[in-house]
């Protein structure tokens, strides 16, 4: 009896973590539908508002697209999450962002923002080491999705060109800040 009673223990057991390892890879491979499906659908608005950008995305070594929710008054925080997509290899890097900044600022929004890589060295040092920083005067609003405000594009030596969207919200403001974008353990 003692030994039935074991071996169903020990069974039931092995089935809960075989049940628990599938549900970790259903829910990681979930996570990422949702990511790309988000990542997919800022590239179609950027397409939308600056055409050109379908054939400089093709043409280049690969993108990171990513979307960050923030919030400031004087000073800033933002997270977010997206993906860097290497177009020799098709091979996705799930990341997150984090950011914060402060000065002259105030709003609140959920903003986009495309890297388009001159170098695939540069994109893989964004990869593995991925941070930014600067200052900026901002001025942007959208609602309903509809967008306004607008994108840079690098300077010559920059190693991507950087391109923003504001989807939702509202911000304005003159801030100094930095964004660390890193490797999602989860996803990867």
């Amino acid at each position: 009896m003692n030994f039935r009673k074991s071996l169903f223990v020990v069974g039931a057991l092995s089935l809960s973590l075989l049940a628990a390892g599938a549900s970790a890879k259903d829910d990681k491979a979930t996570k990422q539908a949702e990511v790309s499906t988000k990542t997919g659908a800022a590239m179609e608005r950027f397409y939308k508002v600056k055409p050109e950008l379908k054939d400089a995305v093709a043409k280049s070594p690969g993108y990171g697209i990513f979307t960050t929710y923030g919030i400031s008054f004087g000073v800033g925080g933002s997270g977010g999450s997206g993906v860097v997509h290497d177009n020799k290899t098709k091979h996705n890097t799930y990341m997150k962002v984090g950011g914060a900044s402060a000065g002259l600022q105030l709003g609140a929004a959920q903003t986009e923002v495309l890297f388009i890589f001159k170098s695939a060295a540069a994109m893989h040092k964004f990869i593995e080491s991925g941070w930014t920083g600067g200052a900026s005067a901002t001025a942007s609003a959208g609602a309903s999705g509809a967008t306004a405000g607008g994108g840079r594009e690098a300077a010559a030596g920059d190693p991507a060109e950087v391109y923003t969207l504001t989807k939702t919200g509202l911000e304005a403001g003159l801030a100094v800040g930095g964004s660390k974008f890193w490797k999602d353990k989860d996803l990867n």
